[in-house]
């Protein structure tokens, strides 16, 4: 009996210093929302520049932008886990709210249990209801009873411990996710001060080149005809490629003609434009390539952001100026290199204005790398997933400023390549 009493007032009187139960949906959330964090903090440092001139204060602008799409996509983030924080808040009010009722439940039973053993609670009482048995079997059974009572009076106070357990760590579970869902209503507060800030320098470099229309032009047309100069180049490449891909592939349907042909039976001729466009290694490097879309390594190595992105637009803020983008440009930091976002081979390498370009063919698709210094493969190696492919230029006349221009292409066909990164 004592033993049971003190199992009933530690369970009312005592409250058990358990600490709160890691929540793995907060540690995913951080964990992916740390990345964004570590990728926004690494590129500020490359948004600084002090030069007036047409050419960088156009260069500048564009890293604004991709600096503020940047925060723009990590508030996003910050709204969405806010959103799933708060989707876990009524799960665990409501999961506490059964356990307290199964609590109650316990100690009501536990209380009524005490009660009767209070009345009943002398030895003599116990021992006439046992030897007032009319038979052995009853004395037996009383015997027994009374035995199982004791029991299970015991085990409904260990089991209101536990429960009682169970209750204390759902608290401080509920404790945690709130004080979590606190920070990041406080971090995403901090963020959109820190986007109306960019927004408002954005603003500056628009209004300061509305002022240089004239020499506005003169570089846009300047950029326009460097880029026309360069996918020229590329589309003539990639054409030979495709025809050297046909040519494979019509090589390999005439031998396959041959082995299949039975004896007696001149050989089937293949026809190599009847649908023999890529090459049995070429097929399975293609289907592997499309299956890892979204998975593909980002082409800078270090801290990166998208600075222009894929197609045509308007540039916010200034007339008459449209950009026609085949590709994306990314800024890494000075001494950033490009790598190859699959396994392949190095179609071509060429030089343009001083500058390297490689072209990567993965089955029927192909990625280039454009705006190099310095180049470590040459046409004709294999290429592995995330290997350097050569050394991003560095412009020291603007502030170190290190673009790579990238492109992705099936056949002939332009993609967008970000849909393809994993970002």
């Amino acid at each position: 009996m004592k033993h049971t009493l003190s199992v009933l007032i530690l369970c009312c009187c005592f409250s058990f210093p358990l600490s709160a139960q890691t929540n793995s949906l907060i540690r995913e959330l951080e964990g992916k929302r740390g990345e964004l964090q570590k990728q926004i903090a690494e590129t500020e440092s490359l948004l600084q520049t002090h030069q007036k001139t047409v050419s960088s204060q156009l260069n500048s602008l564009a890293s604004l932008t991709g600096q503020i799409e940047e925060r723009k996509r990590y508030i996003l983030t910050i709204t969405n886990d806010i959103h799933s924080i708060d989707g876990e808040l009524a799960s665990i009010e409501r999961q506490l709210r059964v356990l307290q009722k199964e609590l109650d439940e316990k100690r009501e039973k536990y209380a009524h249990s005490v009660q009767y053993l209070y009345k009943n609670r002398s030895i003599e009482e116990k021992l006439m209801f046992i030897f007032s048995a009319r038979s052995l079997s009853q004395t037996y059974r009383r015997m027994r009873y009374v035995r199982e009572y004791a029991t299970y009076q015991r085990l409904q106070g260990e089991e209101i411990l536990k429960k009682q357990e169970q209750v204390n760590r759902k608290r401080a579970e509920l404790e945690e996710v709130k004080g979590a869902k606190e920070a990041l209503l406080k971090e995403r507060e901090e963020e959109q001060k820190k986007l109306e800030e960019q927004e408002k320098e954005m603003k500056a470099v628009v209004a300061d080149l509305q002022k240089k229309q004239k020499g506005l032009q003169a570089e846009i047309n300047k950029k326009r005809k460097e880029a026309d100069q360069l996918n020229a180049r590329i589309d003539k490449l990639i054409a030979e490629e495709i025809e050297k891909a046909r040519k494979r592939a019509a090589e390999e349907a005439k031998k396959e003609a041959k082995t299949t042909s039975t004896p007696g039976t001149p050989a089937r001729k293949a026809d190599p434009m009847a649908g023999y466009t890529l090459s049995k290694a070429d097929r399975e490097l293609s289907g592997n390539f499309v299956s890892n879309r979204g998975k593909l390594p980002v082409p800078v190595t270090g801290p990166y952001m998208i600075v222009s992105r894929y197609g045509q637009y308007n540039v916010e803020g200034l007339k008459n100026v449209k950009l026609d983008n085949k590709g994306i440009d990314i800024q890494g930091q000075p001494g950033a290199e490009a790598r190859s976002i699959f396994n392949g081979t190095v179609a071509a390498v060429f030089q343009l204005n001083g500058l390297f370009n490689i072209l990567v063919r993965h089955g029927d698709y192909i990625s280039v790398y454009c705006n190099l210094s310095s180049v470590s493969v040459k046409q004709g190696d294999t290429v592995t997933t995330n290997q350097v492919l050569g050394k991003i230029f560095s412009d020291k006349s603007d502030n170190d400023r290190t673009v790579l221009h990238f492109q992705l292409r099936k056949e002939k066909e332009k993609l967008n390549p970000e849909p393809w990164l994993n970002r």
